[in-house]
């Protein structure tokens, strides 16, 4: 039986894979059984009634009329799925709550259609297509949904990260992990953690599920001839989001936009977009196929590309017409806790965002391979072309102080020798540049070589 602190906590977390809120009794009643049809065919849920879309308890009330229709609209539901709707009183409101279990006969259907759970969102399959995946994944289960047996999760799981995830889904930090964890339905029915919640938050998640890693290559040229790093970054999945992202950011051009005359806030400008980096992780992260045993996530890096892919290629369930357009993942349970990190924004969008921002930032349009291995192939922008000695010159006297500004910036007791290590120039370079530096009024030094500092100079 759900409790009132079980509530608090579902609203506090909002919408997800796992929860839908309704203010009131829809007056079409079968919107109500669309959802609980669709949680039914997925990992089962909670649906609230007396919430608004602010995640604000409203209550409500439900007379008999109401929930008598309500019932008689899930007993349209076949095979027969038994649930009821329990008011729970919360503080001084009443809500509805229908615990919706995940149904052992799947597929469940309604008026003759199947409904489905993609993310914080119900889905109508209307394609054959569409219907032929279900029935694939309900046969062999989502692997995310399936028990991971052997993991402990009173030893096993990562402290750091759940608390990062408590924060980012702003979950208080009262709330035991017990609760959460059966909330967010980490677990069967059976206390056992699934695959997706130890991928998620274990601390060695590739001890269970070894090929679970992001790989990482950059070449030295066009092709695969010549490697010149790789770096293979397992853990839970957002730390491989942000190792990947890191190696990136290593890798790449990346430049600084400073404001207020060099005093104020700097702002990243990556070659490619940051945001449509982030979205192609974790997209490979959130929709491979962890069934496939043989494969890992790779991000190669090019002299003139980027190429992010993922095993499993675009699945059956969304036609290539309504590619970029609608979103159906392998591993709903990954996707779901990665959307509560705000970490997925508009369901289906990701697509169509990097399109854009592509689009913005003047590059190539990405090329999107959906046989097999999912991949992206992102462009990186053409070198510019050097017109004369002295416009080169002046171009890479500038690069070369401003990267020493920002050095400052970062560190004001920063010497030229680690200067000139951190950008590969030698010593005499960085005393131009810091000599031209100080005879432009662009910085001091405060105190010794030893022992002192740099000072930024404001313009006037």
């Amino acid at each position: 039986m759900i409790t009132a602190d079980d509530i608090r906590l579902l609203v506090a977390s909002g919408e997800g894979y796992n929860a839908e809120f309704k203010v009131s009794v829809p007056s079409k009643v079968k919107e109500l059984s669309e959802e609980i049809c669709a949680f039914a065919n997925a990992a089962g849920g909670v649906l609230v009634i007396g919430v608004n879309d602010a995640n604000e308890i409203k209550g409500v009330e439900i007379d008999n009329a109401k929930r008598s229709a309500i019932q008689n609209s899930i007993g349209e539901i076949t095979p027969a799925l038994h649930c009821s709707v329990e008011m729970v009183k919360v503080d001084d409101k009443t809500v509805g709550v229908i615990e919706v279990p995940s149904g052992l006969k799947k597929p469940y259907v309604l008026s003759g259609a199947i409904y489905v759970r993609i993310g914080p969102n119900t889905q109508k399959l209307t394609t054959a297509e569409q219907m032929r995946d279900f029935f694939q994944q309900a046969e062999k289960i989502y692997f995310d949904e399936v028990p991971c047996i052997g993991f402990n999760p009173s030893s096993d799981v990562d402290s750091d990260i759940l608390s990062h995830f408590r924060a980012e889904a702003h979950l208080s930090t009262i709330v035991p992990n017990e609760q959460i964890f059966t909330n967010l339905k980490l677990y069967n029915d059976e206390h056992q953690f699934k695959n997706g919640s130890v991928l998620f938050f274990g601390k060695e998640p590739q001890q269970f599920i070894e090929k679970a890693i992001v790989r990482c290559v950059s070449f030295q040229g066009v092709d695969k001839r010549f490697i010149a790093d790789d770096q293979p970054f397992g853990g839970p999945l957002y730390v491989q989001f942000t190792k990947a992202l890191q190696w990136l950011r290593g890798k790449l051009n990346v430049r600084y936009d400073i404001e207020g005359q060099g005093a104020g806030p700097r702002k990243e400008i990556w070659e490619i977009p940051e945001t449509v980096l982030k979205e192609a992780i974790i997209n490979s992260l959130s929709h491979r196929d962890y069934y496939d045993k043989g494969a890992v996530i790779a991000i190669e890096l090019y002299d003139d590309r980027v190429e992010i892919s993922n095993p499993g290629g675009l699945v059956s369930a969304i036609p290539e017409s309504e590619f970029g357009k609608r979103s159906h993942s392998r591993n709903p349970l990954i996707f779901g806790l990665f959307a509560r990190m705000h970490l997925v924004e508009q369901i289906g969008s990701g697509i169509g965002r990097i399109k854009d921002l592509m689009k913005e930032a003047g590059l190539p349009k990405p090329d999107f391979h959906k046989e097999g291995m999912f991949s992206v192939v992102l462009r990186r922008p053409a070198k510019a072309i050097q017109k004369t000695t002295q416009k080169t010159t002046q171009k890479t006297t500038q690069k070369t102080t401003q990267k020493i500004l920002e050095l400052i910036m970062e560190q004001n007791e920063i010497t030229t020798a680690e200067m000139a290590e951190t950008l590969g120039l030698s010593r005499s370079a960085i005393a131009k540049s810091i000599a031209w530096l100080k005879q432009n009024g662009k910085i001091k030094r405060i105190g010794p070589d030893k022992g002192g500092h740099w000072q930024l100079i404001p313009n006037k």
